[in-house]
């Protein structure tokens, strides 16, 4: 029996972000090609602080800065605690680890300096990469067993960017402390993939899959994330 999932896309939605633009598109081959039902709903960010408890995966999107911090930050805590698939990307990843720092590893001030840019450095999470990515393409290698490594059937994937922002690499450990786990990295070993490997399904990357190829076919993770829905919808 085939079961249709229900799927919270939380951004701002707008024509001017390209990722944006592919989902139609991606949400058609994922039907299509791979027999996987998705019912979209587009949550614009100063809603998304209303529960998720009605759907069978969330996907935080790129397009920060965003209206709502608040408002992205309440979604990915409600789905990482409530089992709910969860899969982040670009911004969705830095809010991911934002949100992760605040109320797992207590870091009660922890920042994002785009959000911020008065957050002091000893509490800032997401900051200033040292060379924008906007643009860039590049290898990402994933650690073997982890659950991106399963996803893709491979050591790495090609990666396509479009952000000015990451990892503060001198907050990774204690977010390694804690659980999150750092399976993908860059040629340069920057982080590139987090994910929570006792969570069903919590993925997050920098890089935007979204961008992968010529959007007629849905990049592994996405696919992923749209299993894991339908997964979540036979149990609800």
């Amino acid at each position: 029996m085939n079961h249709t999932a229900r799927i919270a896309l939380v951004g701002d939605r707008s024509d001017a972000v390209r990722s944006h633009a592919r989902i139609p598109g991606l949400l058609k081959a994922l039907r299509v090609r791979d027999g996987l039902d998705l019912d979209a709903y587009w949550i614009p960010t100063e809603d998304a602080d209303q529960g998720m408890g009605g759907f069978d995966a969330v996907w935080v999107l790129p397009g920060s800065p965003y209206r709502s911090e608040a408002g992205v930050l309440a979604a990915i805590r409600a789905v990482r605690e409530g089992g709910i698939p969860f899969l982040g990307t670009c911004g969705g990843f830095q809010h991911a680890l934002l949100e992760f720092a605040r109320n797992v590893c207590g870091m009660t001030y922890a920042g994002h300096a785009e959000n911020d840019p008065e957050t002091a450095d000893e509490d800032a999470v997401v900051v200033p990469l040292a060379c924008s990515l906007v643009g860039h393409e590049g290898t990402v290698k994933v650690t073997p067993g982890s659950r991106a490594a399963h996803l893709l059937g491979a050591d790495r994937t090609q990666a396509r960017y479009h952000c000015n922002y990451g990892p503060n690499p001198h907050r990774l450990d204690v977010l390694r402390e804690h659980g999150l786990a750092f399976t993908g990295t860059d040629e340069s070993g920057d982080i590139r993939i987090a994910e929570l490997p006792a969570h069903p399904f919590f993925l997050a990357t920098l890089f935007q899959p979204e961008l992968d190829g010529d959007g007629t076919r849905a990049h592994p993770l996405i696919t992923g994330l749209a299993t894991a829905a339908v997964d979540h919808a036979r149990t609800r």
